[in-house]
Parts: C-alpha cells; sequence; structure tokens
C-alpha cells in the first residue's frame, strides 16, 4: 500500500474511499451541483489536492454505472494527475445522452480514481526497429474476437 498525501481544499467533502475490498478505483465527488445538458460537458471540482510519490501517477476514470446508466464519461479517460502536480483534482464530464439531462448534487459519486506506479522511458533514436508478430498492422488488424 502506498501513502498518497491529501489535503481539503474544502473542509466538508469526504476523502476518497474505496467502496469494496479489492476496489481499483477510490470515488471521486463532485464538491458543486451541476448539470449536464445532453452533449455538453463541464469541469467538477472535487475539493480536494494530492501529492503522490516520484515514480507514481493518478488516473481519473468514469464510473461505469453512470456511464451505463446515463451515457456520463470523463472527456479525458483516463485524466492524467501527475506526481508533481499540487492543484486541485478537477473531473471533467460529459453527458453523451443524446435526450436527457444529468444533475449531479454536492457529495455525489462521478468518477474514480486509480494510483498506479509508472516507469519513465529513455527513448533511444534507432534506424530500423526489432520485428514483431504484429509487424505495422493497425486498427482491426488482428481481426475480431
Amino acid at each position: 500500500m502506498i501513502e498518497v498525501l491529501i489535503k481539503r481544499l474544502d473542509p466538508e467533502v469526504p476523502l476518497p474511499s474505496y467502496a469494496k475490498g479489492g476496489d481499483a478505483g477510490a470515488d471521486l465527488i463532485t464538491c458543486i451541483d451541476l448539470t449536464l445538458q445532453p452533449g455538453e460537458r463541464a469541469l467538477a471540482p472535487t475539493g480536494i489536492s494530492i501529492a503522490l510519490p516520484d515514480g507514481y501517477a493518478a488516473f481519473v476514470h468514469p464510473r461505469s454505472g453512470l456511464a451505463i446508466k446515463h451515457g456520463v464519461s470523463v472527456v479525458n479517460a483516463p485524466g492524467t494527475i501527475d506526481a508533481g502536480y499540487r492543484g486541485e483534482i478537477q473531473v471533467i464530464l460529459i453527458n453523451h445522452d443524446q435526450k436527457e439531462a444529468i444533475s449531479f448534487k454536492r457529495g455525489d459519486r462521478i468518477a474514480q480514481l486509480i494510483i498506479q506506479k509508472v516507469e519513465r522511458a529513455d527513448f533511444v533514436e534507432v534506424g530500423e526497429l526489432p520485428g514483431s508478430g504484429r509487424g505495422t498492422g493497425g486498427f482491426g488488424s488482428t481481426g475480431r474476437a
């Protein structure tokens, strides 16, 4: 388990928490009321900021229940929070439903936060890349499941 330092920017918001044992994502809430019309997107503040150790990043993922029931997702899914970022975590939500608006109240769960160890790459330019079984085949090149 990794220790993540957290600061409440809004003293009344709950800290992120895991709903069930074994969950990968901790729930994030919105600290404002907001309504998303069909096709609309908005920035939802969470009222918290974090400090991650070097070598880690946090990723903001959509909640599957909101996606299937209401068509709500995170625009830049997953949103990336770098170890050096100390500002408020905010979530860019979008309502993909074509007919219905959706409203969120302060304290509603809007996304989930996943903390992961990440590697930094040393990019080495070469004239040729080594071969692979896939080669240069792009989207759809492996066929249907």
